[in-house]
């Protein structure tokens, strides 16, 4: 089974890592793609493309670590038709959103989800959600630990212990994020 995994990873760290460990765990993934996404189409990314690209391959050294060129999933989705089946990995809070997703139904058509929730995550939030899919079943729903950890936040104030230590190494060598 192949997993994928996509974010901008601005700056990868524990709690990205968690998940995909979690998710290779629960799941049994043969197989996990990181895709690191050139141009997000939901938010504006500040540091390049193939910066991100080499923090997301230290962080993720054993698994497929590629650039997605493309802003949206539906996109990724179609332009790789020898993925059949892949489960794509997404937190608990992006699966709130997943309705203003671009096509989300075809996202489902093309691709299983597997949520990650932690403990505590109000279950109506993802249940409100799933009620307006049109194959909620293509939904799987996985537990991690909370990770109180955001990208957003360690571009801001980087804290090298809240991400992997070659990350760290890289932010530091790259004068990234005020390290």
């Amino acid at each position: 089974m192949i997993g994928l995994y996509g974010g901008a990873f601005d700056p990868p760290h524990r709690g990205h890592v968690e998940l995909a460990r979690r998710a290779k765990e629960e799941l049994g993934l043969g197989t996990l793609v990181v895709l690191v996404s050139g141009d997000p189409g939901h938010k504006q990314i500040d540091t390049p493309a193939e910066t991100r690209l080499r923090m997301a391959r230290a962080a993720f050294p054993d698994d497929e670590v590629i650039l997605d060129e493309h802003a949206r999933t539906i996109d990724t989705l179609r332009a790789h038709p020898e993925w059949v089946d892949p489960v794509f990995l997404i937190g608990a809070d992006q699966f709130c959103h997943f309705l203003s997703w671009q096509e989300p139904d075809e996202v489902l058509r093309r691709t299983r989800l597997a949520v990650a929730t932690r403990p505590g995550f109000p279950r109506e939030k993802l249940e409100s959600v799933l009620q307006r899919l049109e194959t909620p079943d293509r939904v799987l729903f996985f537990e991690i630990e909370p990770t109180p950890v955001a990208s957003s936040e360690l571009r801001k104030h980087f804290v090298a212990s809240d991400v992997p230590p070659a990350v760290a190494e890289l932010v530091e060598t790259d004068g990234l994020y005020e390290a």
